[in-house]
Protein backbone atom coordinates (compact mmCIF):
# COMPACT_ATOMS: atom_id res chain seq x y z
CA UNK A 1 0.00 0.00 0.00
CA UNK A 2 2.97 2.51 0.59
CA UNK A 3 4.38 1.81 -2.62
CA UNK A 4 1.01 2.68 -4.44
CA UNK A 5 0.82 6.27 -2.34
CA UNK A 6 3.95 7.05 -2.85
CA UNK A 7 3.39 6.06 -6.71
CA UNK A 8 0.51 8.68 -6.99
CA UNK A 9 2.09 10.95 -5.05
CA UNK A 10 5.33 11.28 -7.40
CA UNK A 11 2.59 11.27 -10.44
CA UNK A 12 0.88 14.37 -8.65
CA UNK A 13 4.13 16.20 -8.55
CA UNK A 14 4.52 14.89 -12.10
CA UNK A 15 1.52 16.35 -13.16
CA UNK A 16 1.72 19.30 -11.37
CA UNK A 17 5.10 20.46 -13.13
CA UNK A 18 3.82 19.48 -16.63
CA UNK A 19 1.13 21.53 -16.35
CA UNK A 20 3.09 24.24 -15.06
CA UNK A 21 5.53 23.58 -17.76
CA UNK A 22 2.50 23.57 -20.57
CA UNK A 23 1.78 27.46 -19.43
CA UNK A 24 5.40 28.05 -19.71
CA UNK A 25 5.40 26.83 -23.16
CA UNK A 26 2.24 29.15 -24.27
CA UNK A 27 3.83 32.14 -22.45
CA UNK A 28 7.22 31.75 -23.93
CA UNK A 29 5.61 31.12 -27.22
CA UNK A 30 3.60 34.05 -27.23
CA UNK A 31 6.46 36.03 -26.07
CA UNK A 32 8.76 34.86 -29.48
CA UNK A 33 5.64 35.55 -31.69
CA UNK A 34 5.72 39.04 -30.10
CA UNK A 35 9.45 39.39 -30.88
CA UNK A 36 9.36 37.79 -34.17
CA UNK A 37 6.51 39.75 -35.52
CA UNK A 38 6.70 43.39 -33.57
CA UNK A 39 3.40 43.31 -33.20
CA UNK A 40 2.83 46.03 -30.79
CA UNK A 41 -0.99 45.55 -30.23
CA UNK A 42 0.03 42.24 -28.13
CA UNK A 43 1.98 44.34 -25.61
CA UNK A 44 -0.28 44.12 -22.74
CA UNK A 45 -0.30 47.18 -20.08
CA UNK A 46 2.14 50.31 -19.99
CA UNK A 47 3.73 49.41 -22.68
CA UNK A 48 6.43 47.53 -20.81
CA UNK A 49 6.68 44.01 -23.34
CA UNK A 50 8.06 46.34 -26.06
CA UNK A 51 10.49 47.97 -24.28
CA UNK A 52 11.90 44.55 -22.51
CA UNK A 53 11.25 42.42 -25.79
CA UNK A 54 13.50 44.91 -28.06
CA UNK A 55 15.96 45.82 -25.54
CA UNK A 56 19.35 44.83 -25.96
CA UNK A 57 18.82 41.81 -23.11
CA UNK A 58 15.83 40.05 -25.09
CA UNK A 59 18.57 38.06 -27.27
CA UNK A 60 21.64 36.09 -26.49
CA UNK A 61 23.63 36.13 -29.36
CA UNK A 62 20.91 36.65 -31.46
CA UNK A 63 18.52 33.79 -30.09
CA UNK A 64 16.08 35.42 -28.11
CA UNK A 65 15.21 34.93 -24.65
CA UNK A 66 12.03 33.69 -25.19
CA UNK A 67 13.30 31.01 -27.68
CA UNK A 68 15.58 29.63 -24.73
CA UNK A 69 12.68 29.46 -22.25
CA UNK A 70 10.70 27.73 -24.82
CA UNK A 71 13.35 25.28 -25.14
CA UNK A 72 13.30 25.05 -21.44
CA UNK A 73 9.54 24.33 -21.45
CA UNK A 74 9.72 22.01 -23.83
CA UNK A 75 12.85 19.99 -22.21
CA UNK A 76 11.24 20.37 -18.72
CA UNK A 77 7.72 18.02 -20.83
CA UNK A 78 9.69 15.54 -22.63
CA UNK A 79 11.97 14.21 -19.16
CA UNK A 80 8.19 14.03 -17.79
CA UNK A 81 7.11 12.16 -20.48
CA UNK A 82 10.09 10.20 -20.90
CA UNK A 83 10.43 8.86 -17.40
CA UNK A 84 8.25 6.03 -17.26
CA UNK A 85 9.26 4.38 -20.62
CA UNK A 86 13.45 5.23 -20.05
CA UNK A 87 15.00 3.84 -17.21
CA UNK A 88 17.58 6.54 -17.64
CA UNK A 89 15.07 9.33 -17.50
CA UNK A 90 13.64 7.78 -14.44
CA UNK A 91 16.72 7.49 -12.22
CA UNK A 92 17.84 10.71 -13.70
CA UNK A 93 14.80 12.99 -14.66
CA UNK A 94 13.80 14.57 -10.97
CA UNK A 95 17.93 15.77 -10.84
CA UNK A 96 17.40 16.75 -14.31
CA UNK A 97 14.02 18.82 -13.61
CA UNK A 98 15.97 20.15 -10.73
CA UNK A 99 19.20 21.47 -12.71
CA UNK A 100 16.75 23.11 -15.56
CA UNK A 101 14.63 24.42 -13.08
CA UNK A 102 17.43 25.96 -11.28
CA UNK A 103 19.28 27.57 -14.08
CA UNK A 104 15.71 28.83 -15.39
CA UNK A 105 14.77 30.62 -11.81
CA UNK A 106 18.40 32.23 -11.51
CA UNK A 107 18.32 33.34 -14.99
CA UNK A 108 14.58 34.57 -14.63
CA UNK A 109 15.52 36.59 -11.41
CA UNK A 110 18.70 37.99 -13.36
CA UNK A 111 16.03 39.55 -15.82
CA UNK A 112 13.53 40.45 -13.43
CA UNK A 113 16.18 42.69 -12.15
CA UNK A 114 17.24 43.69 -15.30
CA UNK A 115 13.18 44.74 -16.44
CA UNK A 116 12.97 47.07 -12.83
CA UNK A 117 16.81 48.43 -12.18
CA UNK A 118 18.24 48.86 -15.63
CA UNK A 119 15.57 48.82 -18.43
CA UNK A 120 13.00 50.28 -16.22
CA UNK A 121 9.95 48.42 -17.68
CA UNK A 122 8.28 45.66 -17.09
CA UNK A 123 6.87 43.31 -18.65
CA UNK A 124 3.80 41.13 -17.35
CA UNK A 125 4.25 38.16 -19.39
CA UNK A 126 8.17 37.92 -18.67
CA UNK A 127 7.23 37.91 -14.77
CA UNK A 128 4.24 35.52 -15.81
CA UNK A 129 7.35 32.95 -16.72
CA UNK A 130 9.28 33.79 -13.57
CA UNK A 131 6.94 32.76 -11.36
CA UNK A 132 5.84 29.82 -13.79
CA UNK A 133 9.69 28.28 -13.75
CA UNK A 134 9.84 29.32 -9.63
CA UNK A 135 6.75 27.25 -9.02
CA UNK A 136 8.19 24.54 -10.83
CA UNK A 137 11.36 24.89 -9.26
CA UNK A 138 9.65 24.73 -5.70
CA UNK A 139 8.05 21.28 -6.87
CA UNK A 140 10.98 19.59 -8.23
CA UNK A 141 12.82 19.88 -5.20
CA UNK A 142 9.96 18.49 -3.60
CA UNK A 143 9.78 15.45 -6.10
CA UNK A 144 13.52 15.65 -5.82
CA UNK A 145 13.72 15.12 -2.24
CA UNK A 146 11.14 12.36 -2.09
CA UNK A 147 12.62 10.43 -4.40
CA UNK A 148 15.73 10.29 -2.59
CA UNK A 149 14.13 9.51 0.93
CA UNK A 150 12.66 6.42 -1.05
Amino acid sequence: MKNITKNRSGQIWSWLIGIFAILGVLDALYLLIYKLSGNNQMCLGNGGCHNVNFSSYSEIYGIPVSALGLAAYLVIIAILVLEPRLRLVKENGPLALFGISLVGVAFSAYLTYLEFYVIHAVCPFCITSAIVITLIFILAIIRLVKQTAS
